[in-house]
């Protein structure tokens, strides 16, 4: 979630992943037709039943080497590194261009220039935080920092704790405010607390970052104010809700109205922060962790004046430092860049430029981007492929042997109202009310964040915009929304090899009918399914149908968590739960889909593969990917995906189609026996 109101599609995400450019839409009728699996890259020493992923991507992991500007690399960062470049073709017809003050083109271009404008920042320095150091240090009672964290959270800084807008989980139609656990620097609370030695030593660094960033501020007492800073993050930290238990929404949520959210800080000056915000008719705000939210009113109150001065001055220094000159730009990547993720060079400045036009002026682009990179019959063989995944899953439903007859009612009612969202929004969003001034970066992002959030106040107490798209379409990526119970795919991600025009049908099945699979499974995985059809929290199972699902779902988190990715270190199966449980559903229904368009003929054998044998291939080499190992530390921290190669070797050994596709057998590394298989959907 994002520190300021944001949108709802931000509740359950899907990091996708692709490859190449635009879909080859130009193969005659009468062409051999191509299997779209890449044959170069499998490694015929490894016996697909022993290691899947490695077996298809085996020697691009060995020869392959991780750009020095990435944390990690495969198909998801080539696909996006691909619409960054045309995202960046699209913004210089704007930067180079003369246009009318207050234009679409105007504001691409000034915002984009004033990115690079790095002689200008290096001019202003610190002067463009100024104004919010001198907020802080006017502050002069504890009784002022309520309105301070509501004015800093309009402005979009970290505060103690998060405010976000989403539709209201017990009333999808409306929208509904949440507040939320927050105010850390590191990415979450176990890196406050672990005993290893390299979790000491990046608390060392992150103390040791702090005090160079305030010496290239310019601001006294670094040292001093660093260990202070790392002292009360560490105090919020031990009492934030863990990741694991934080994704339960229906013990979370906990919607307080405003006359009684006395009760749960009763010391918080709650008028003051609500009418600050702009949120006065709000009729009760939702609180997700309760219990963090009353230990944060102690901890305000007892925590000195001067100590949340020196703790707010660092939280507005690290959330702007990428915007200002480049000493403090280069430091801030330093930590977060290279000591978190190990990644050893930034990316170019032009890359990091089109992300905050991505960022701010998003569908402007992406309108020009869909013209010219996304055909019309992209969105036609999209629309057909969700109708026959859905159909899949419910053939798939009413075969369930495990489940009654008044959760399969309420399962098929759910599935039936799924709403595909394919490519781009049929509205775009209007940004006529933010300005852009040439060579004012830090100005510009500020106006675009207020002007962001002025957008979801007006609308707050009203009905829900439905149309709304929470990723622009050159985003390389796709989402669930449980709340509008709708799948999302944007134009970027439906290109090779996760969509192919050009290619026989298996492949497209286990590429991005997989990822269709996937999104419509996390409807039904371990906390998309307390959401009914409507949207809505509610719980639709009988007492013996959950006790059977939790069975099968703790079953796939005793596999996960058996899982090393270093000696040291294993997937955490309780909080990668749900997108196990959405890649297991996805391509097991993706390959009954594929097996039903068949319509009971055998499938075509190309490359040497049956149509079974390409549909499980293509799952696999959309997983290529390799990480540093910083980076893959963290991700299992912090990161609700199970690692690449888990995606693929934890799914396909649950298959029984995997055992008889690849002649998988009891001597087999991957070989589970068939009472240990899970099987959910």
């Amino acid at each position: 979630m994002k520190k300021t109101i944001t949108s709802a599609a931000a509740l359950v995400l899907l990091a996708g992943c692709g490859q190449s450019s635009t879909p080859d839409s130009a193969a005659g009728a009468d062409a051999a037709p191509v299997s779209g699996i890449d044959l170069s890259y499998i490694d015929s020493n490894v016996r697909p039943g022993d290691d899947f992923f490695a077996h298809v991507n085996g020697r691009w992991v060995e020869e392959f080497e991780i750009p020095a500007d990435k944390s990690n690399y495969g198909t998801f960062a080539k696909l996006t590194e691909a619409a960054e470049e045309d995202v960046k073709a699209i913004i210089e017809m704007s930067a180079t261009g003369d246009f009318a003050k207050g234009s679409d083109e105007q504001k691409v271009g000034d915002l984009y220039k004033s990115y690079l404008d790095m002689e200008t920042r290096d001019a202003l320095g610190i002067a463009p935080l100024q104004p919010e150091l001198d907020r802080i240090a006017a502050i002069s009672s504890h009784d002022e920092l309520p309105a301070y964290f509501a004015d800093a959270t309009r402005r979009g800084y970290g505060m103690p704790f998060g405010l976000a807008q989403f539709p209201d989980m017990k009333n999808p139609g409306f929208y509904g405010v949440y507040a939320f656990q927050g105010g850390l620097g590191l990415p979450e609370r176990e890196y406050y607390f672990n005993d290893d030695d390299k979790s000491v030593a990046l608390r060392e660094q992150y103390v040791a970052h702090i005090e160079t960033m305030y010496g290239l501020a310019g601001l006294e007492n670094g040292a001093e104010a660093a260990q202070t800073i790392m002292a009360l993050e560490t105090r919020l930290a031990g009492q934030h809700m863990r990741k694991e238990d934080a994704r339960d929404w229906q013990a979370n949520y906990n919607k307080v109205p405003v006359g009684e959210l006395g009760t749960v800080m009763p010391q918080f000056d709650w008028d003051g922060y609500l009418e600050t915000l702009g949120l006065t008719e709000l009729d009760g705000l939702i609180v997700l962790m309760t219990d963090y939210m009353g230990e944060l009113d102690a901890i305000i109150r007892d925590t000195d004046l001067e100590t949340w001065k020196t703790y707010l001055t660092w939280g507005a220094l690290n959330a702007k430092a990428g915007l200002l000159d480049e000493a403090l730009d280069k430091q801030n990547f330093a930590f977060y860049g290279t000591a978190l993720s190990g990644t050893p060079e930034q990316e170019e400045p032009w890359r990091r430029a089109v992300g905050t036009v991505n960022g701010l002026l998003g569908e402007v682009v992406g309108k020009v981007y869909v013209k010219n990179h996304f055909p019309p019959e992209a969105k036609e063989r999209m629309l057909e492929l969700v109708g026959n995944l859905i159909a899949a899953y419910e053939v798939s439903i009413r075969d369930l042997e495990w489940m009654g007859e008044d959760t399969r009612a309420e399962a098929l009612d759910k599935l039936s109202k799924f709403t595909p969202k394919i490519g781009y929004p049929d509205e775009w969003r209007d940004y006529s009310a933010l300005t852009i001034e040439p060579g004012d970066l830090f100005g510009n992002v500020e106006r675009a964040t207020l002007a962001e959030y002025q957008r979801q106040l007006d609308r707050q107490g009203g009905p829900v915009d439905r149309g709304e798209w929470g990723m622009n379409p050159q985003r390389v990526n796709a989402y669930y929304n449980p709340t509008l119970n709708e799948i999302v795919f944007p134009a970027a991600i439906l290109q090779p090899p996760f969509f192919n025009l050009a290619a026989d049908d298996a492949v497209n099945y286990g590429a991005i009918g997989a990822v269709i699979g996937h999104e419509i499974g996390h409807g039904f995985d371990d906390k998309g399914s307390t959401f009914d059809g409507d949207g809505a929290l509610r719980n639709w199972w009988t007492d013996d149908d959950r006790a059977e699902f939790e069975r099968r779902t703790g079953a796939l988190v005793d596999q996960y968590d058996s899982y090393k990715v270093f000696d040291d270190l294993h997937v955490n199966g309780t909080f990668t739960l749900g997108e196990n449980i959405g890649d297991l559903g996805g391509l097991s229904i993706a390959l009954k889909a594929y097996q039903m368009s068949l319509n009971g003929d055998a499938s075509p054998e190309i490359d040497g593969y049956v149509g079974e044998q390409r549909v499980l291939l293509g799952w696999a080499q959309v997983w290529r990917r390799k990480y540093r190992d910083e980076e893959l530390r963290r991700r299992i921290a912090v990161d609700p995906h199970s690692p690449a190669e888990f995606r693929v070797n934890g799914i396909v050994r649950n298959m029984p189609e995997f055992y008889t596709a690849f002649d998988v057998t009891e001597g087999d590394a991957l070989y589970l026996p068939p009472e240990e298989r899970v099987k959910i959907w």
